[in-house]
């Protein structure tokens, strides 16, 4: 017996890991801008948002590669 029934599931996951990286390139946007920002008002140091964003962009860029097969 084949695993034909798995094809919409494999096709739906890739289109999701798809979606995942569009956000990704969105999510990366931001935090440069974050950076720019943060620098332009003189902060000094590494913002705690951009250690939270740059987390939250790998945990994503992981599930793109689970997704992708």
């Amino acid at each position: 017996m084949g695993e034909e029934w798995q094809e919409p599931y494999l096709d739906r996951a890739d289109q999701l890991a798809q979606s995942l990286e569009d956000f990704v390139q969105t999510l990366n946007e931001v935090i440069v801008d974050h950076l720019s920002t943060a620098l332009e008002n003189g902060h000094e140091g590494r913002p705690k948002l951009d250690k939270d964003l740059q987390t939250a962009r790998r945990a994503i860029e992981k599930a793109i590669h689970l997704l992708e097969r």
